[in-house]
């Protein structure tokens, strides 16, 4: 029997897209992040800094995103706080990120993290900040752990009394660490979409359906969409697989279901850590990129007519 999911009628797509700023200082990391979350590791190697402000269209869960990256060389941030309205109004989401390994520029960064915020209220508007303590790198994290947390609650602490703002919460990140940055952007977009409860419940009862240890389902900009873990354990997997899979599949193309065949065999199984992951690619709309199913399972048999009936309920949520 074909387990029952939940679905609700789409709510219209708002006219304008969601605006998502990146500033902070130059060399903060900003366009490393972003170019990670596009798995364009070949031009973070020869990245120069960023001119002005870069814009960029990319949907998320059937909304269009304005991602700006605000390049934070001085004479632009002195452009872009003459002219906030052009560069700041509309915000909807803040992104400030901080090279945390670069100590001497950190009193120069919450000065124009103050700035930043007096544009907003000058503006009144009053977005979501989010500081990524950025270049917060494995190896730091094994040999000066303690200097790290120092500096992380010295941060905070300054911040905290720089500026009267109602929302700032922080992230620890590193492009040596991609996860942690999937982990902050996934988690942060999601609150700009009112379906994401629905696509968690759905996820979740697809993975309990089918046996499932854990799902995880991302999107092409390596953003997540909704997951269910069943443990810590698996939790852990498939964050720490996720950016592993991604990459595989932009060197490998799917095999399309043989007619007849009652199991899928569009799906790529490997095995990770004495582990069975099942990597597919869902293709949710026509025209639109695709989205990306890992799965975490001891038997890595699953019937057709399960995963179909899955990606339906997902492109009905998303797109109906």
């Amino acid at each position: 029997m074909s387990i029952q999911y939940l679905t609700k009628k789409k709510e219209e797509r708002p006219a304008e897209p969601s605006k998502i700023l990146f500033t902070g200082l130059d060399a903060a990391g900003k366009t490393t992040i972003i170019l990670g979350l596009q798995r364009e590791f070949s031009k973070i190697a020869l990245l120069k800094p960023t001119r002005g402000a870069q814009r960029r269209i990319f949907e998320f869960l059937g909304r269009d995103i304005a991602e700006w990256d605000l390049g934070g060389q001085v004479s632009y941030r002195i452009a872009y706080l003459k002219n906030p309205g052009k560069y700041f109004d509309g915000t909807e989401i803040a992104i400030y990120v901080i090279d945390i390994q670069n100590k001497t520029r950190i009193p120069e960064a919450i000065s124009y993290f103050k700035d930043v915020v007096e544009q907003f209220k000058k503006l009144e508007i009053s977005p979501p900040i989010y500081v990524f303590m950025h270049k917060y790198d494995p190896a730091l994290r094994r040999n000066a752990l303690n200097e790290l947390k120092s500096l992380e609650i010295e941060i905070k602490e300054k911040i905290k009394n720089a500026v009267d703002y109602r929302e700032i919460y922080f992230y620890n990140t590193s492009i040596f660490d991609l996860p942690s940055i999937i982990k902050a952007m996934s988690e942060i977009l999601l609150n700009l979409y009112p379906k994401s409860d629905l696509i968690e419940k759905t996820i979740n009862q697809f993975a309990e359906k089918v046996n499932s240890d854990g799902v995880v389902i991302l999107d092409d900009n390596s953003l997540i969409l909704g997951a269910y873990y069943k443990s810590d354990e698996a939790r852990n997997l498939l964050s720490a697989s996720a950016p592993f899979f991604l990459a595989l599949n932009d060197n490998i193309q799917f095999t399309q279901v043989l007619p007849g065949k009652e199991y899928d065999e569009s799906k790529m199984v490997v095995q990770r850590f004495g582990r069975n992951f099942i990597f597919k690619q869902l293709s949710l709309k026509e025209g639109s990129p695709p989205y990306y199913l890992i799965m975490l399972k001891q038997d890595p048999n699953i019937l057709k007519e399960d995963f179909d009936c899955f990606s339906n309920l997902l492109s009905e949520i998303l797109y109906k």
